[in-house]
């Protein structure tokens, strides 16, 4: 990995969270368009950037590379399961809820995308779009289940099917097996869109950092705690594993900076929902986001 490469992707990713909190500032970003910013990135920019990421020579050795990082991505999903089951006995039932959600449900579509594209290209965002199929699967199943009694299943199966991000994958993998190519004009138009994702993306974080009045309100020993799960001992287990395991540098670096993201941003969304501490929930996210900005290119220089 360049290093030089990797601190000036770190500084430009920062430099946009802070043009996005002085946005939120000044009424630029409203609530109002962070919502509309965020359906688009999710719904439209995401997907042309994963159909892109695709474009690559198909062989064997792609499939093979395919299913090393969906074991993983499965492997670390349950193993945030395992943690959940004993981590946050100690809590208060609506504080519990949001925990346990935020464990399992990390960032690693809208943040951890754009990440592992930055820090290893196209490549890299094609590794994490298949590692965060598991997560996606857990969101609708396994993680609504923290805040309701029971889930819609048939719901759950067609949200994660029929995501768009979801089938930006499946239009990405027929195009790669199939040899196709979209005509230039469409071709130019995905690859326009899609490299908008990482500063949309990084503007939005640093909007949600603006909201919180007092970040001094934020540190407290339970969200601290939280964090550290999140960001330094899932990844760690992670990283620890894969290099047991003799993993590919670049799949184990993905699968390692994909686990270490932040709280799920629909934490907070759903704990406002479903009777969770909505307010809690929010520190939660925001704390744990800002906390990547020091553990990501902490872990870049690991994985070096």
């Amino acid at each position: 990995m360049d290093f030089s490469i990797m601190w000036t992707t770190q500084g430009t990713m920062f430099l946009m969270v802070i043009i996005g909190i002085i946005l939120r500032k000044k009424g630029v970003l409203t609530e109002n368009s962070k919502g509309v910013l965020t359906e688009l990135v999710l719904n439209l920019i995401l997907p042309c950037s994963i159909i892109n990421s695709f474009n690559i020579d198909f062989n064997m050795g792609i499939l093979k590379i395919f299913g090393t990082i969906m074991v993983i991505g499965i492997i670390a999903q349950v193993l945030c399961y395992l943690i959940c089951r004993f981590a946050f006995d100690r809590f208060e039932i609506r504080q519990r809820k949001v925990l346990k959600y935020g464990t399992l449900v990390s960032n690693s579509a809208f943040l951890g995308n754009p990440i592992a594209e930055s820090t290893f290209g196209a490549t890299g965002l094609m590794y994490s779009s298949i590692f965060c199929i598991p997560t996606r699967i857990v969101m609708w199943s396994a993680g609504l289940a923290q805040f309701t009694d029971e889930t819609d299943k048939k719901a759950a199966f067609k949200k994660v099917v029929f995501h768009p991000c979801m089938i930006a994958v499946y239009v990405g993998i027929s195009l790669m097996i199939t040899g196709l190519k979209p005509p230039t004009f469409v071709y130019n138009t995905i690859v326009s869109i899609g490299r908008c994702t990482t500063p949309l993306t990084m503007l939005l974080i640093g909007s949600m950092i603006a909201e919180v009045k007092d970040l001094k309100t934020m540190i407290n020993k339970d969200i601290l705690y939280f964090t550290v799960i999140r960001i330094i001992v899932i990844p760690g287990l992670v990283y620890l594993g894969c290099r047991l395991a003799g993993v590919d540098p670049i799949i184990t670096g993905v699968s390692v900076l994909l686990s270490g993201m932040p709280a799920g941003s629909t934490t907070a969304i759903m704990a406002a929902k479903y009777d969770g501490d909505y307010i809690f929930a929010t520190k939660l996210v925001v704390f744990s986001t800002i906390m990547t900005l020091i553990s990501i290119p902490i872990w870049c220089l690991i994985l070096a």
